[in-house]
């Protein structure tokens, strides 16, 4: 099964770019004009990715990404005509996968498409890795790309799940913003410091929300490691 794309964006000359190159690169897309066609398509299921223009009238791409990371871990890409670091810092804080500003190259949305796909996806390719990786009550689950605290499982972005899946492999390791940038974007991407800041705030959000607080620590001037105290706090 070809992976979906849904594409959210209320110009139609837009949309009909973006679906154009996902097909021709044989990748199925559906598109719709706003935040709350996005989110109807959303609960109907049958997306591998969201395509999300920030700016529009109904419900803004911002909303659109508050609302499924309540219940999702749906990779999203967010398009937006501006491209101050404010938009870019907000978009990926609130869960956004990447970002790519207005005008763009099709082959280089495209590009970004592919990338964020084969974090996320469940690739049936054999893995010499173990699947699972544990520590405390913490449960990486590579195949299945599930993470669980204890009896909670746990929504993560493919970033998210990039960044974890780093430090859990590593336990007693400091991990340098630079080293969790390649193991989440890969070789060769380059991303603000306070990017991988804002990823590793939101896991430690989703970790706290369910009693995991304090499962990353920082390390100060060199990076980040996971936390000595991997239990539920009492």
């Amino acid at each position: 099964m070809m992976p979906r794309i849904l594409v959210v964006d209320d110009e139609p000359h837009i949309r009909d770019v973006i679906c154009f190159a996902l097909e021709r690169a044989g990748l199925i897309s559906t598109a719709v004009r706003g935040g709350i066609e996005a989110m109807a398509a959303f609960r109907r299921g049958n997306i591998d990715l969201i395509i999300l223009d920030i700016g529009m009238p109904d419900m803004d791409g911002l909303e659109v990404c508050r609302q499924i990371r309540k219940t999702s871990g749906l990779p999203i890409l967010f398009l937006s005509a501006r491209d101050e670091e404010i938009d870019r810092i907000l978009g990926l804080e609130i869960g956004g996968d990447d970002y790519v500003t207005k005008p763009f190259s099709p082959r280089e949305l495209i590009a970004r498409v592919k990338a964020i796909l084969k974090r996320s996806g469940n690739e049936a390719a054999p893995d010499r890795r173990h699947a699972a990786l544990v520590a405390g009550e913490i449960s990486l689950d590579r195949h299945g790309r599930t993470v669980m605290f204890g009896d909670s499982a746990l929504a993560m972005t493919a970033l998210e799940f990039a960044i974890l899946e780093a430090l859990l492999s590593r336990p007693g390791m400091v991990f340098s913003r630079e080293q969790l940038m390649q193991a989440a974007y890969g070789a060769g991407t380059y991303v603000a410091d306070r990017t991988i800041d804002s990823h590793i705030r939101n896991i430690r959000a989703k970790f706290t929300a369910v009693g995991g607080s304090g499962i990353i620590a920082t390390v100060h001037g060199i990076g980040f490691k996971l936390s000595g105290e991997l239990g539920r706090k009492a």
